[in-house]
């Protein structure tokens, strides 16, 4: 089994967990810190590169939160929904992310994630009181003690193929004309990776699931997801249809076809950042030039 590179596992911050306990650290951090910006949306930055600010540049209300160290040096993310300077240096992470280094994804994803967690979490669910951030911004805590941390939905995506090698992809009716990707969904209370795996695979192409192997895992910020992917080999392809509700229409490609699909421009693959990319990347073959297309995203 090769595990599969993916595109935002390619974090190299050191998270440092033992200085966020410690407030008096992190404020001597803070000062001498490498801060990037994101105003709710997106970050500041410069061409394809993440834009590092000084805490003297800072102003405004705002959250710190602490990212980890790199090289001798401390990360903070500053969120605050004022931009710094104009509004057209900051871009999402869905537009930059193909271009930024290990480093620059291990600091954006952690913190678009953290970021997006807070400002959708300021009462506690136990007490009903405001909850303040502590720990570096990386759990909250309410006047009466409870404590919060954020939240990470887990996903399954799955690649489905034939003893003939061939996959299946499927379309969802919200993705634009000829976008077609791998099977994927979120995992329910009380049910393992393997089992949602056979579950989703049966409820959207109609097809019994028969091995599973496990590829890889990805943190996805949209907003709080971790994506958890697999290859699975079916037993019944001519039994293989779409749901009708979720997905819409469903192929099934060799490699040849898959290629000439492209080309011909009756097929749109998934952005190159995404786990489903990869898996059919890998599938398609690695030692091959990466696959054609322009990135497409969700309508």
């Amino acid at each position: 089994m090769k595990i599969l590179n993916l595109a935002l596992s390619r974090s190299t911050v050191d998270r440092a967990a033992h200085i966020r306990a410690d407030e008096s650290a992190l404020e001597l951090e803070w000062q001498v810190a490498k801060i990037i910006h994101f105003n709710g949306t997106g970050f500041l930055t410069s061409g394809i590169s993440l834009t590092l600010l000084t805490a003297e540049q800072i102003e405004g209300s705002g959250q710190k939160i602490f990212l980890g160290q790199h090289d001798g040096a401390s990360y903070f993310l500053w969120c605050s929904e004022q931009s710094i300077g104009s509004d057209e240096g900051y871009k999402t992470l869905r537009e930059i992310s193909a271009e930024l280094t290990s480093l620059e994804i291990g600091l954006a994803v952690h913190g678009q994630a953290v970021a997006l967690w807070h400002h959708k979490n300021p009462i506690c669910p136990n007490c009903g009181s405001v909850t303040e951030p502590f720990a570096g911004g990386s759990s909250r805590r309410c006047a009466t003690g409870h404590e919060h941390y954020p939240r990470t939905d887990p996903a399954i995506i799955v690649l489905v193929k034939d003893k003939s090698d061939r996959i299946l992809l499927g379309r969802q009716a919200v993705w634009p004309e000829h976008r077609f990707s791998t099977f994927a969904g979120f995992v329910e209370a009380g049910e393992s990776f393997e089992q949602c795996v056979v579950r989703e695979v049966l409820e959207e192409a109609g097809v019994r699931v028969s091995d599973i192997n496990y590829l890889g895992s990805q943190p996805w910020p949209f907003p709080q997801s971790l994506m958890i992917a697999f290859e699975a080999t079916i037993q019944d392809p001519e039994n293989a249809r779409p749901d009708g509700e979720e997905i819409v229409e469903i192929r099934w490609f060799d490699r040849n076809e898959l290629y000439a699909s492209i080309t011909e421009g009756t097929l749109l693959l998934p952005p190159s950042i995404s786990v489903a990319r990869a898996m059919i990347q890998a599938w398609y073959g690695e030692d091959r030039p990466p696959l054609p297309g322009a990135e497409t995203w969700r309508l």
